[in-house]
């Protein structure tokens, strides 16, 4: 059994505030710590459910000479194998090597959630929204579309109260689901203490890989639109001339394609 790890984060337990996440902030270290553990313990109750290979991908872009670079290496599980430094949203090879199931850890809700803490979509980008078709979706539902396209399912994932909500609603009932915390605002939350998430994570991952799968492989309908609302006009210049890009109104940008990848790719050709 071959599991991928897509990791942020936003969504881990203990963690709050930009000053735990953004590199060289004065609790990045702090941040980096609570965040490696987690994904160590995933990595422990997948390889406990039978996994006999499993790659963690860093999706969290930290800034400055940190970007998706925010493990601790020396705290990692012996047997993970583990990416940093990757585009976000571009490591295939575990996809084009073979995975039978992938697991989303430290995840946090989209824009505008009003209980997701540091909820947002990508925080490079002015996105407000986001919508694959009818579905509204973040950097979950984002992840997902990539495991998607690949046939992989994905059978947990990890963070606030809220973004597992998010999970459920857009892959269903049969997706398994840990809450480390549940937010308060954008920058307060209630948490379980991090040695209990961790235990929590490990308890979760196995149960998600021993259990059958009942989440299919999300793949938006073909052919497939992608909508982005923007939340200023400038930021609209960045998709002019695209081909299959079409500026709909002063904030709102679409992409068809054939296939979802497709019109993925004429949004974020990174």
């Amino acid at each position: 059994m071959r599991i991928l790890i897509m990791a942020d984060m936003e969504g881990v337990a203990g963690i709050t505030r930009w000053d735990q996440v953004n590199y060289n902030a004065p609790r990045y270290e702090e941040g980096r710590r609570l965040y490696t553990e987690e994904i160590s313990a995933a990595a422990r109750g997948a390889f406990a459910a039978g996994a006999t290979r499993v790659v963690a991908v860093d999706c969290h872009g930290a800034g400055g000479d940190g970007t998706f670079n925010s493990w601790v290496p020396e705290l990692l599980h012996d047997d993970l194998e583990w990416v940093t430094g990757h585009e976000w949203g571009r490591y295939v090879e575990i996809f084009e090597d073979g995975c039978d199931a992938a697991l989303m850890v430290g995840m946090h809700a989209r824009s505008n959630t009003p209980d997701g803490v540091m909820c947002h979509t990508i925080s490079t980008t002015t996105w407000r929204r986001v919508m694959f078709n009818d579905d509204e979706v973040g950097e979950f539902g984002i992840n997902a579309a990539l495991c998607g396209h690949y046939g992989v399912p994905v059978v947990l994932i990890t963070g606030d109260t809220a973004t597992c909500r998010e999970g459920v609603e857009l892959l269903g009932d049969g997706l398994h689901t840990v809450a480390v915390k549940h937010g308060l605002t954008r920058y307060s939350a209630r948490h379980f203490s991090p040695a209990k998430a961790r235990t929590m994570i490990e308890e979760g991952t196995k149960k998600a890989l021993t259990s059958p799968i009942k989440t299919k492989p999300y793949v938006p309908a073909k052919p497939t639109t992608i909508t982005i609302d923007l939340s200023t006009a400038d930021t609209a210049n960045r998709f002019m001339g695209r081909t299959g890009v079409e500026l709909t109104g002063p904030l709102e940008v679409k992409s068809k394609a054939d296939d979802w990848m497709t019109a993925w790719d004429q949004f974020w050709p990174y």
